[in-house]
């Protein structure tokens, strides 16, 4: 094959109508990441953009909107029990799960019941 597929470009969530300033709260306010500039031909559409180091998390609007209860984006940090302590503090649940060899992880919902992992991998073991 002559074509190389080099990163993902960014991750899409879907939220319902209206919901712009409550992605802004979650994933800007708790999560940390930096929200961007749409640019203009799509601002119409609704809808928040966010990026964090060179990745980006865009939030859509779906009407209907049913969230993603499966399929996720898996996010790495480092620190993990210092997110947690931060969900903790932020009254976000978030579940544990230790099924994945040399990786501290954890489920969560975004505030539209879209699920989104997160891990800390473990150096040395993968």
């Amino acid at each position: 094959m002559s074509f190389v597929f080099k990163a993902i470009d960014h991750v899409q969530l879907a939220a319902p109508k209206g919901s712009e300033e409550t992605a802004r709260k979650f994933f800007s306010g708790i999560l940390g990441f930096n929200e961007i500039e749409k640019p203009e031909l799509l601002k119409k559409r609704g809808g928040v953009w966010f990026e964090f180091d060179h990745y980006q998390v865009h939030i859509g609007i779906e009407e209907p909107f049913f969230p993603a209860k499966k399929a996720h984006p898996a996010f790495n940090v480092e620190k993990i029990e210092e997110l947690k302590r931060h969900l903790t503090k932020n009254n976000v649940s978030f579940t544990e799960d230790d099924s994945l060899p040399g990786a501290n992880r954890l489920y969560m919902n975004d505030p539209f019941g879209n699920r989104i992992e997160i891990l800390d991998r473990i150096q040395g073991d993968i």
